[in-house]
This record gives C-alpha cells, structure tokens and sequence, in this order.
C-alpha cells in the first residue's frame, strides 16, 4: 500500500487547494448570478460581524448587556434571523476590515483541522485497537507500538479513511458555502481526541465550549461520564447499575468543569449581549415552531396548525391534548431519550465513544423537530472513525448507502416539485419523510447489527 497511496500531507494539500478555489468561485459566481454559491447564513453571519463592530445607537444597535459599555460592541441580534453564540459574530469581524470571504477561509481551515485530528485518531488509537481485536493473541500495547510496517498500514488505511472526510461534498460544499458547521465538529472532534487520549480535564473544557456554540453536542457528556465511571469491569449491566455508579470524584470533576465552561461562557456573553443571547441562542430554539418543509416527520403538522398571518386559517382553541401534541417540546421526548439512552447503553469504555456518539447524533438528527441536509453532518463527523470497527459484507455495505441515498432522492424529488414547481406536494412529502425515518432506522439497526467491539 505504501507504494500506491500518496502520504497523508498530499491528501490534505489537495483538499486544501480544492477549498480554497471553492472560496474563489463563489466569489466569481455570486457576481454573476442570481442563485447565489454563498449560502444565505454567511449573510446572515456576516451582517452579525458587522453590526457588532459598528455600534449605532441612532437604529437601536447596541449590546444590551450590563457591562456592554465598557467594551463598545453593536449587538449582532441586531440583525435579524441571527441566531447563534456572539463569538461566531465575534470571530467573523475581519469580513469587514479584511476580506468578505475571510469566514470561508476559516471554516475551510477549520475542515482541514479536523481532518487532521481524524487522521491521528485512527492512526495512533482506532486502528490499532481495531488490530487487535482481529486479533485476540496480541496485546493491545504490543498492537499499539507495532512494528514498521504494521505503523506503514495504519497510517495508509487512515489517510484513506480522513479522506472521506477530506473529499466529501457535503462537506467541503457546507463549509466553502459560509456555514459554521466546520467550527463545532472541530470543537467535538478535540473533545474525543481528549477523551480517547485521557485527559479528560481538556475534554470536559471542549466540552462545555462545544455546547455553548451549539446545544446538542451535551449529550455526548452522558455518554463521557458513563465512561469515566466505569473503572472496574462489569460481568453484568444494568441501567441502575450504571445511575449508581455514574456520581463518583471523577464524574464530578468532568461535569463541573464541563458546566462551568458553558455557564462562564453563558455569563460573559450575557454580561456584553444581555437578553437578547439568552433568547436567540437558547430559548427560541425551544419554542421554535417551523413550517418549512424538510425532512422532519414532525413538519406536516406544524404546518397545517400554523397560524397565517392575515389570519385566514385561524382555528378553534385547541383541547388540551392538541395543545399538547403541537407543542415543539413534544419532539424533545423521543428525541432525547433515545439519544441519552444511547450514551449509556454504548459507553461502556473509551473505545466505545466514537461509535456510541454516532449513535446518539444519528439518532439525535432523525428525531430532531427540523431536519435538513446539513444536519447530516453531525455525524457523518464520525463516520471515518467508525468504519474500522464495523464487519459489513459488501452485499450489505451497498444496500445500507442504497437506502440512505435513496431514502433522501425520494423526498427531495418531491420537494423540487413544491420549492420549485409550487405545487400541492405537502401531504405527498410528509409520507417520504416518513419513509425516510423507516429507511433512516433500518439503516441504523444494520449498523448496530455489525459493530465488533475493539479490545481495550
């Protein structure tokens, strides 16, 4: 393999070279056309950036918070649909005094920097642990060292594993778009690489940072503190075991520096920003209500109850369990649970953690009240990590992409006809989406099914 597959640094300056001319392009397209490269949220982001480093008082954009005179900062809730930490604002502002494109750069950069940590995982930590459960005659310190040309392999099987990463056009077109995906799955990626390697300190920090720039990632802290707890073997499992065992010196250390991160980081951003964070970072994503179409199962019916603005489609005072039904918190039960019950279920040591995280996201994402494709991410993230624990016949591998693939081409083939065409499809795209969670589970239980648990 070392004489046919080019070193893992050709990889990563080929994909960094392909980002940067992505970023070229769609400074050269989006000044030509009217369907835009550049997606709506780097606008959004952007506007964010500047609003923050140009406070006007005169139109009302100010930071609101009780120390926000000291640092004379414009409020980036100023603008409207920005809904995210100020720090994303924060981190854009050279977008005004350096280059538009700058945030592009950046998240490419960020893409680039995950992959580097992909590729140290499963070179120094998941294929040696893969080897040496292939094979149980050998230690897993001996398998660890390795000779050579055993290191020769694992490092041209993780070249070709990061570069599904690398070469992904999901996620190479997301970040060189604008979207800040590229900046969390950095932040989670450093959390496993912490976690993987023991320093669990670094990891509960990452953390609380993660969850402050986006909610879900703290339900990978579940499956860390089942981890951290479980430092004695287990003949036997049950869920009250793992409670019991779960509150221990180390299980708090993790969770109060973990919380701490995100409350000191909630609090500095609250003592610039005020309310307005409070509110569009946290709480409008519980009560938000969303009509557009996607691939939620849950859309249809916030669409048929959605109030219109004129008024025409008023209804009767819903009873009590309607009101209950239509709440978006009721997605929050299966969503949860499933994906919480996950953590514990999966985590059972270190080596668990890449494949139990891809458990929790996919789930997490397939339940979620809104669903789209760059959702996907989340744990597509964890994807090349994965692969070496999985046994999959190629028979099977084919029909797991099939149905994923096909599940989506169904719904978004029905889509193009309402986004596109304007026809009635609602109904018709509510029965795909309903396919696509079915198809979504199978594929998910397939692989479950095929998980061989590395030797520690």
């Amino acid at each position: 393999m070392a004489t046919t597959i080019p070193p893992f640094k050709t990889f990563l300056i080929a994909a960094a070279l392909l980002r940067v001319g992505l970023v070229l392009y769609s400074e050269w397209h989006d000044a030509r056309s009217v369907v835009k490269y550049t997606d709506i949220d780097y606008r959004v982001f952007s506007d964010a950036a500047r609003f923050t480093l140009n406070p006007n008082p005169s139109i009302g954009n100010v930071a609101q918070g009780p120390l926000a005179r000291y640092f004379g900062l414009g409020d980036p809730y100023h603008r409207a649909t920005y809904r995210y930490t100020p720090l994303l604002a924060v981190l854009l502002t050279p977008n005004e005094f350096l280059h538009p494109s700058f945030g592009k750069y950046l998240f490419a950069a960020c893409d680039i920097l995950a992959s580097i940590i992909i590729y140290k995982l499963l070179s120094k930590l998941i294929l040696p642990w893969a080897s040496a459960r292939r094979r149980p005659d050998t230690k897993a310190s001996e398998a660890t060292e390795g000779s050579t040309s055993r290191s020769t392999q694992w490092a041209d099987k993780a070249t070709l594993l990061t570069a599904i990463h690398l070469f992904n056009p999901m996620v190479f077109a997301i970040s060189t778009r604008g979207s800040s995906e590229s900046v969390l799955s950095l932040f989670v990626l450093c959390v496993l690489y912490f976690s993987l390697t023991d320093h669990w300190d670094l990891a509960a920090i990452f953390l609380g940072l993660s969850t402050h720039w986006k909610i879900y990632p703290f339900i990978y802290g579940f499956a860390c503190l089942n981890v951290i707890c479980s430092v004695t073997p287990r003949n036997s499992w049950s869920l009250l075991e793992s409670l019991g065992r779960m509150i221990n010196p180390r299980t708090v250390r993790f969770a109060v520096l973990s919380a701490g991160t995100f409350v000191l980081l909630g609090f500095a951003m609250y003592s610039i920003w005020g309310y307005p964070f409070v509110y569009e970072s946290y709480l409008y994503h519980l009560q938000r209500r969303d009509h557009r179409h996607n691939f939620s199962p849950y859309f249809y019916l916030t669409y048929l109850t959605y109030p219109s603005t004129d008024g025409s489609n008023e209804l009767p005072p819903p009873t009590t369990l309607e009101a209950i039904v239509r709440s978006p918190l009721v997605s929050f039960v299966p969503q949860m649970g499933l994906s919480l019950l996950a953590g514990f279920l999966f985590a059972r040591r270190k080596q668990d953690l890449p494949f139990t995280w891809f458990v929790q996201t996919f789930v997490f994402v397939l339940f979620n009240k809104v669903c789209t494709s760059q959702y996907f991410l989340w744990y597509l993230l964890f994807l090349p990590l994965l692969i070496p624990c999985l046994s999959l016949s190629v028979r099977k591998t084919v029909a797991v992409v099939g149905v994923w693939t096909g599940t989506q081409a169904l719904w978004l083939s029905e889509a193009y006809k309402l986004e596109f065409l304007g026809e009635d499809v609602f109904y018709g795209l509510w029965v795909r989406g309903l396919i696509y969670v079915l198809g979504n589970a199978w594929v998910l239980v397939q692989i479950l099914a095929s998980y061989d648990r590395p030797q520690p």
